[in-house]
């Protein structure tokens, strides 16, 4: 089995998540990552979808930003901002949306505005963005984020976007037609919704991660499935190509 890293396979065990997936709503970073590995492995007919208005983009690089010239040169086609939103994301006619965050609580509720208080926060974020219609309409939701005991809390510094509230009930109370989170990916696991709780759950350990390290990591009191499993480790092929489009990332950069 090739040496691999924890940012490598959780890249890859999100990527896996799209596999059959037809489009997928795409936010910067390591959503990004995940959703071009997807597209040249996983989900070769993939149609990735950024918030820029570039439907199709097909980028040989990853991209710098949602207004990164690479998506819509090489986009299908481009449309406007409130297209994107209005006819393609609010109906819910785009499959999947791949999101991270700074933070994240035990109900998959994101923050990317404030870390601290809103009024004199230590570190600015970047904002809510599209996130907040993503995680609202999408029939589906992944997040994929590094975890520690800052990034995974029990209590946000801000809510920027919903996940499952405050529990049971809380998306049809406020009229959220998608499902919500689906699977939040780690860099130490892999975590679903509980079914009736609609906590987050760790499901899947991935190799060399314990159940104690993810405790120590997470901070709030984590719930562990009975049937928990390890994920599967990845392929020569799956590194391959995701170290290839790391590669070509470089590289362009230099040119």
């Amino acid at each position: 089995m090739s040496v691999f890293s924890t940012d490598e396979i959780m890249t890859i065990a999100a990527s896996r998540e799209l596999a059959g997936a037809r489009s997928c709503f795409v936010g910067i970073g390591l959503p990004s990552v995940a959703a071009n590995l997807a597209r040249s492995l996983h989900a070769p007919g993939l149609v990735l979808v950024y918030e820029s208005g570039t439907i199709g983009a097909k980028p040989t690089r990853l991209p710098l930003s949602i207004g990164d010239g690479e998506l819509a040169r090489t986009a299908d086609v481009v449309v406007s901002v409130p297209e994107i939103f209005n006819y393609w994301l609010q109906p819910g006619r785009i499959d999947v949306g791949m999101l991270s965050a700074a933070q994240i609580d035990r109900f998959a509720n994101l923050n990317t505005t404030v870390i601290g208080s809103y009024d004199q926060p230590e570190v600015r974020l970047p904002g809510a963005g599209g996130a907040p219609e993503i995680a609202s309409a999408c029939p589906r939701v992944i997040i994929v984020m590094r975890q520690s005991k800052k990034t995974f809390v029990d209590k946000l510094d801000y809510r920027t976007t919903v996940g499952f509230g405050d529990g049971a009930g809380a998306r049809s109370r406020l009229g959220m037609p998608g499902a919500g989170p689906c699977v939040l990916i780690s860099d130490l696991g892999i975590f679903r919704p509980d079914p009736r709780t609609f906590e987050m759950t760790l499901t899947a350990l991935h190799p060399g991660a314990t159940v104690m390290g993810v405790r120590d990591a997470t901070g709030w009191d984590l719930a562990v499935s009975g049937d928990l499993v390890e994920t599967l480790a990845p392929t020569d092929e799956e590194l391959e190509h995701l170290r290839r489009l790391h590669a070509n990332s470089k590289a362009k950069a230099t040119d």
